[in-house]
């Protein structure tokens, strides 16, 4: 499985920073009316059907446009500040020459709706994972995807993708994705 993840080391500091100043603000509340405090919520919420197949279809594309043209400076540009300081064109090259060498299409993709293995979640630093896949045939696209807010749009934080036979599907759940992913500088 072709894949990329940022480090999460300054994300990490920034959501302990907000959860120790929320707490300062809401242990007053909370010592004068003695209720427990409500379970904490996602800063973001998960996008809706329509927004999040966006996002998946777009990633999709860009991915296929930078594999046929080799040129993977469009897909680093549309990313997170995080994964850019990561990957430059010539790392996305080479983590993507096995789909590149392959000749997957990805663009078939873009006919299906994903389905998705496990339901969409927004995790620390305001990342969002989605894990799913394309039932292609013969050759179905599993994908592990990252989106991290940022200046008001989810932007692509870190991306696995791998096709598989049709065969090694589970049709009721999808298939699992191997999680070999590379974060940071490995």
């Amino acid at each position: 499985m072709d894949s990329i993840i940022p480090s999460r080391r300054g994300a990490k500091a920034a959501a302990f920073s907000l959860s120790a100043a929320l707490l300062a603000i809401a242990s007053p509340a909370q010592a004068q009316t003695g209720a427990a405090a409500p379970p904490p919520v996602a800063a973001m919420p998960v996008p809706g059907d329509l927004e999040l197949a966006k996002l998946i279809w777009s990633t999709i594309t860009a991915i296929d446009h930078a594999n046929q043209s080799g040129n993977y400076s469009v897909l680093r540009d549309i990313s997170s500040p995080a994964f850019q300081i990561a990957n430059d064109p010539s790392r996305l090259a080479q983590i993507f020459a096995s789909l590149r060498d392959n000749r997957v299409d990805l663009s078939n993709s873009l006919l299906l709706a994903p389905v998705y293995n496990g339901a969409p979640q927004v995790g620390q630093g305001n990342v969002l994972r989605v894990r799913g896949s394309f039932g292609l045939r013969p050759t179905a696209v599993a994908f592990d995807f990252e989106f991290q807010w940022y200046n008001g749009k989810w932007r692509l934080f870190g991306v696995a993708i791998s096709p598989m036979p049709l065969a090694t599907q589970q049709p009721a759940a999808g298939p699992e994705v191997p999680d070999t992913r590379r974060r940071g500088n490995q």
